[in-house]
């Protein structure tokens, strides 16, 4: 492991002891584990996942309109004007 210091305020220490105790780990164990858990949220996908995601949603829908590609103009127009638009 890498030592590593850094400064809270008094309530974020406060809150953080607390919070260890509760858990039974230390304030650095709960630290690591916020950090394990930021770095996940933050890790942007690959181009990979990005082109999977993308066609993983082709065909999930279906209008049951045939020519819906072709007259998709006239379709909102109607749509639109079904909501008084």
């Amino acid at each position: 492991m890498v030592r590593t210091q850094i400064q809270l305020r008094e309530d974020q220490s406060a809150v953080l002891k607390a919070m260890a105790a509760e858990r039974g780990v230390s304030v650095a164990e709960l630290i690591r584990r916020s950090i394990d858990r930021f770095m996940r949220e933050q890790k942007e996908p690959t181009m990979e996942e990005k082109w999977e995601r993308a066609m993983s949603i082709i065909g999930i829908a279906n209008s049951g309109l045939g020519d819906l590609a072709e007259n998709h103009d006239k379709y909102l127009e109607e749509a639109y004007a079904e909501v008084g638009e």
